[in-house]
């Protein structure tokens, strides 16, 4: 049996200041911190080690998986960092305030831009393309791991692990429509030695 983590980054800058953030590099609030510090200690609660962890090419996901394998005592694990599992990247509304976007283009619009599957904002990423990227990835490396019996911890954004969700859970394009992870929240799977899924709990 093999253990999955998969971990949102603690609340950023940006997610404070309601902005779409995507690719822009910005750091954790002070509030992110403490959630990052506060999903190693559940994760730690459980007495869970991990063998190797991944995580994205931006530095909200890489301090919060700092973060949590200091409270794990576990600093010293192998760690990928790779953009494939970056944010999906949110084009011409990066940056821009979200509930100004919203007065701007519709409630129903900005929603359909931030939860469907295979819409894109304008020249940014769908669901779809983000998992495009993502899932190739976490199936060559971190499913190997997992079927190698290794437990595995992945810090990252919101909508790449969606995209893994998504797939791990089978769910259809609308079932991720409403499909929202929160910031520092440990999801954990327990998988047999043929990734069949034994158990997913949420630490919350």
């Amino acid at each position: 049996m093999s253990v999955l983590a998969l971990v949102r980054h603690g609340e950023s800058q940006w997610n404070l200041e309601n902005r779409f953030t995507g690719w822009v590099d910005v750091p954790l609030s002070a509030k992110g911190l403490e959630e990052a510090k506060s999903a190693g200690e559940k994760l730690k609660k459980e007495n869970f080690h991990f063998d190797k962890a991944y995580t994205s090419d931006l530095q909200r996901a890489q301090h919060t998986l700092r973060l949590i394998l200091e409270k794990l005592g576990q600093s010293g694990i192998p760690v990928e960092r790779d953009k494939a599992l970056n944010e999906r990247h949110y084009g011409d509304l990066q940056g821009l305030n979200k509930a100004e976007t919203a007065k701007k283009f519709g409630d129903e619009q900005v929603k359909i831009w931030r939860r469907s599957y295979d819409i894109a904002p304008p020249n940014g990423e769908s669901l779809k393309d983000t998992a495009a990227r993502t899932l190739p990835y976490f199936k060559s490396k971190v499913l190997k791991d997992l079927k190698a019996g290794s437990n595995v911890l992945v810090a990252a954004h919101g909508n790449s692990l969606r995209s893994i969700v998504m797939h791990l859970d089978h769910l259809t394009k609308k079932q991720v429509l409403e499909l929202n992870l929160a910031t520092g929240v440990p999801i954990v799977y327990r998988l047999d030695k043929d990734l069949k899924i034994l158990s997913k709990r949420t630490l919350s």
